[in-house]
């Protein structure tokens, strides 16, 4: 092997071990995006370069072309660990995206490919504020549910203290059963016992509007509904309302009469 082959062979070595070699740079704390958790970077690319950041380092690895350079580097604190981070590219002339997220003590890898010759500026935003939002959300959404549950058993309540809601328990029956419909997955055995509860309400009421009070169908509708309350997943109001409903039956079974309907006669 000649001398001149062995010097280009060490030359192009030199040259591959320094187009290889990672720059590392550590975050400038206490900065960010404004108003929110989160990182800026700007880093000048020319060819293909990763950009790998765990916490508060920044790596960037040089895939072709020219050794990428950091220009800024600012968290407003670390990345946490496993955190659902948004990415969100502001300058560049060519492709740069996020391709892997921070997870399982990897980390968060952007790639940038910049097309054109000379180095190119690329700067971007990485923000994890979406975890506080998400609690905020979920906040509001219990607060509006309590509210709905509270409308709900407010209007419950009054029907009952109104004059005449003997002559109106079944469809009051059938709308607190509805309103656990609405909320039920379907296709499942809780959705169908709700079904057959007001298939069975469907039936009396259909009977009682003919002026016929039947008794076994009246049944009926406590045995379904008895089903729903002992084997539901429910909601402790809805569980608690729909077992009110279940007495106020029982109630109307005992002394049918005070409520206005008399068997047919024979």
């Amino acid at each position: 092997m000649s001398k001149h082959f062995l010097i280009a062979m060490a030359v192009m070595a030199a040259s591959g071990s320094l187009g290889a070699q990672d720059i590392s740079r550590r975050a400038v704390i206490g900065r960010g995006p404004a108003g929110r958790e989160g990182c800026t970077l700007t880093v000048m690319v020319d060819g293909s370069a990763d950009v790998e950041i765990r916490g508060e380092y920044a790596t960037l690895r040089n895939v072709s072309g020219r050794p990428p350079e950091v220009r800024e580097f600012e968290c407003s604190r670390p990345i946490p660990p496993n955190a659902d981070v948004r990415y969100s590219p502001e300058v560049g002339r060519g492709r740069q995206e996020m391709v892997r997220q921070g997870r399982e003590g990897g980390p968060l890898v952007v790639h940038i490919e910049d097309p054109e010759s000379g180095f190119g500026e690329y700067r971007f935003r990485l923000t994890w504020g979406e975890m506080g939002e998400r609690r905020e959300q979920g906040s509001a959404d219990r607060d509006r549910d309590a509210d709905r549950r509270d409308d709900y058993l407010a209007q419950r309540e009054r029907f009952f203290q109104a004059e005449g809601w003997r002559r109106n328990l079944f469809q009051r029956v059938r709308e607190d059963v509805e309103h656990v419909e609405r909320a039920t997955i379907p296709f499942t055995g809780d959705r169908a016992r709700l079904t057959r509860t007001i298939g069975e309400l469907n039936e009396l009421q259909a009977k009682l509007s003919e002026g016929r009070y039947d008794e076994r169908q009246l049944g009926e509708v406590m045995a379904a509904l008895r089903a729903v309350v002992e084997e539901n997943r429910l909601t402790g109001f809805d569980r608690e309302a729909l077992t009110d409903d279940l007495n106020r039956l029982r109630d109307f079974h005992e002394r049918h009469d005070e409520y206005g309907a008399r068997p047919p006669r024979n």
